[in-house]
């Protein structure tokens, strides 16, 4: 962690954000460790954490839903991520959904799916993008067209990058599967917006994959048509997003 990333996480902790005290927690080594310069009053990383626990934990065992989910970073014991989930932590119940997914706990397998599916449900309910994305790809593989279009333009509409694609190439039908109606300009637009990430990773050569797909469909007025929707979307809807979390997992 170098100096200026400090200097702001202190100043989040000082005015009490636990996630900042946690990330402080989580350092291992400072810049300041490697030159043999750190200030003498500056916290060691388990000051941070225990500062953290000594906060959430009375919060925590009075019901507060958050704190329980930060016990169950401080911790990372399952049971305080369930009580989250139970107390409608919106996060919360999208990892419960995901390690059961990945095959967490024990059940029946009609069970698990129940399990599954009731979380996820919770979540996008909650109005966590992530959940609503994964509860629109539950409801997918059950064959519930009309819920996996809802969920999935709900989840794209919050701005959120992976949902934004996926609508935007159902919308092109590239690929038609979903039953969505043929709405290529809406959908060259989405995808398009996403041009403007630079943040590495796979996403330009997909969207570059996708625009190419979409516009040997359309005409070139209409893409110039998609360009003033993608515009217009990004005037009227919140800023596209991946919804990192707020601690590495």
């Amino acid at each position: 962690m170098n100096p200026e990333a400090r200097k702001w996480y202190e100043a989040s902790a000082a005015q009490g954000d636990l996630y900042a005290m946690i990330q402080l927690g989580r350092s291992e080594k400072d810049l300041c460790q490697i030159s043999n310069d750190c200030p003498s009053d500056q916290k060691q990383p388990i000051e941070w954490l225990k500062q953290a626990q000594n906060i959430a934990k009375p919060k925590a065992e009075n019901g507060d839903a958050e704190s329980m989910y930060i016990m169950y970073e401080l911790t990372v014991d399952k049971n305080w991520l369930k009580r989250a989930a139970d107390a409608g932590h919106p996060i919360a119940q999208y990892w419960m959904g995901i390690t059961e997914k990945q095959g967490e706990g024990f059940f029946l397998p009609w069970q698990r799916q129940e399990s599954i599916e009731k979380w996820f449900k919770a979540s996008a309910e909650g109005g966590y993008p992530k959940g609503m994305r994964e509860y629109a790809i539950f409801l997918g593989e059950k064959n519930d067209m009309d819920g996996y279009r809802k969920w999935n333009e709900k989840s794209a509409l919050t701005g959120y990058v992976s949902t934004i694609f996926e609508y935007g190439s159902d919308l092109a039908h590239e690929p038609d599967l979903y039953g969505y109606p043929l709405d290529a300009v809406k959908g060259y637009a989405l995808i398009y917006m996403l041009k403007e990430l630079d943040g590495g990773g796979g996403m330009q050569a997909d969207v570059k994959d996708q625009l190419q797909k979409i516009s040997s469909k359309i005409t070139s007025e209409q893409i110039a048509e998609a360009k003033k929707v993608a515009e217009s979307w990004k005037e009227t809807h919140p800023p596209l997003s991946f919804f990192p979390e707020k601690l590495s997992h």
